[in-house]
């Protein structure tokens, strides 16, 4: 029989707070992150997008001015999540070698990347900082965190689009029922405001243009929805073998029951129209846990605001969960927090185990005309209660590629 495996740690950094407590509050009030940018390169390079969701809470007021100038922001972001994360389980001492982590980026240490190029042509190589590998390197985060850590069970980088951070909770919990491990810390982090992946993803015509109305810019659902907007932060958890975490007397959020990862072989950036791809991920992830559609009572969705993606997840959904899918409170939160490509499923899976230990859902915002087509019953302007029971919550990650990952939380 598999190990058990639960949820005894959460951490985050994102554009709508810059810890767990101030994020599950703001995600219950409806608040977003999305702001005109003020940085002199949007001007610079005209772009056509001029607006995103930045934390909002510096790295610097929790790392030291040495760690700040070794690592990548998207290192920085992992480092400040797993840290909460990792106090937040009550975790002080424990076998290293027993102690793993999985940490996921969609696009890596993009700012280092570019910065060494632009001083490169510049300057000369000479002037290329010696760190600029280890800080542009995709592993810098998972490497961040487990020297952080001290976690020498393996630490593992996940890298699928938008589907990273869902995919880094699969490895973890993968790791605990090997048993190569007690403790795995898992989590995403993306730090991509860049004018450069600004400009590309304007390019394909990704990004919301609402250019005059930022808050109101990422429209899951919504007739109107027109594309997402860039988000960054990380997210992280900390999963732990259920004997390991009672031994201890650990407070427990939730189970892990259940992951799953698909590929939709299907497209580059398109996802499969018909939702095939995620639809074997979400029946799956329920398979894995010993999940009946009728115990799913909430699903954090991908929802991107995108024209294309938003339809064949509510088809997925419809597929895997059958007519139950009409009782099923669906949020979609980067409505609020925008899109955090890599880090966005870590982050949504930290408010999916959240709402099923509140027993009470996020608000999706900005639904003001819901698109026919996706008749699902749509958390908007205040928090869902939960019921009582054993219940379990879904979080939805599809990235560009065709990954498909899906998470299955339950109560305890």
């Amino acid at each position: 029989m598999a190990r058990k495996v639960v949820i005894t740690g959460l951490g985050a950094t994102t554009p709508i707070g810059g810890d767990v407590p101030t994020l599950w509050e703001n995600a219950l009030k409806g608040v977003s992150g999305a702001h005109t940018l003020t940085d002199d390169w949007v001007e610079e390079f005209n772009l056509p997008v001029t607006f995103a969701a930045r934390v909002t809470t510096p790295p610097s007021e929790t790392l030291s001015r040495v760690e700040m100038k070794r690592m990548d922001p998207s290192t920085q972001y992992a480092v400040v999540a797993a840290r909460e994360a990792w106090n937040d389980s009550g975790l002080t001492e424990m076998d290293q070698d027993r102690l793993g982590v999985a940490f996921a980026t969609g696009i890596g240490g993009v700012w280092t990347l570019l910065d060494a190029w632009d001083t490169l042509r510049e300057k000369g190589p000479r002037r290329v900082l010696p760190m600029t590998v280890p800080m542009l390197m995709p592993n810098g985060p998972a490497a961040a965190v487990s020297l952080d850590l001290g976690a020498r069970a393996g630490a593992h980088t996940p890298v699928s689009a938008c589907a990273s951070g869902t995919e880094a909770v699969d490895v973890g919990l993968e790791i605990i029922r090997s048993g190569r491990a007690d403790v795995v810390v898992v989590g995403g982090a993306e730090a991509a405001i860049h004018p450069m992946p600004l400009a590309a993803f304007a390019s394909m015509q990704a990004l919301s243009r609402r250019n005059d109305d930022p808050e109101h810019a990422s429209r899951p659902y919504d007739l109107d929805r027109d594309g997402f907007v860039m988000g960054e932060g990380a997210g992280a958890l900390v999963l732990e073998a259920e004997e390991h975490a009672l031994a201890r007397g650990a407070r427990i959020y939730a189970e892990l029951a259940g992951t799953a990862v698909t590929a939709d072989a299907h497209h580059i950036t398109a996802p499969d129209p018909e939702g095939l791809g995620a639809t074997r991920a979400l029946k799956a992830a329920m398979f894995d846990g010993l999940i009946q559609p009728e115990d799913v009572v909430h699903v954090n969705a991908h929802a991107t605001s995108t024209p294309v993606g938003d339809k064949p997840e509510y088809t997925a959904l419809k597929a895997a969960l059958g007519q139950h899918v009409d009782n099923v409170a669906v949020s979609a939160t980067k409505s609020q927090m925008g899109h955090l490509l890599g880090a966005s499923g870590a982050v949504e899976s930290v408010l999916s185990v959240l709402a099923v230990y509140h027993r009470k859902t996020p608000v999706t915002i900005n639904l003001e005309n819901q698109d026919p087509d996706i008749p699902l019953d749509v958390v908007t302007g205040t928090p869902r209660e939960l019921p009582g029971g054993s219940i379990v919550a879904l979080n939805n990650s599809f990235g560009f590629g065709g990954h498909n990952a899906v998470v299955a939380i339950r109560s305890v």
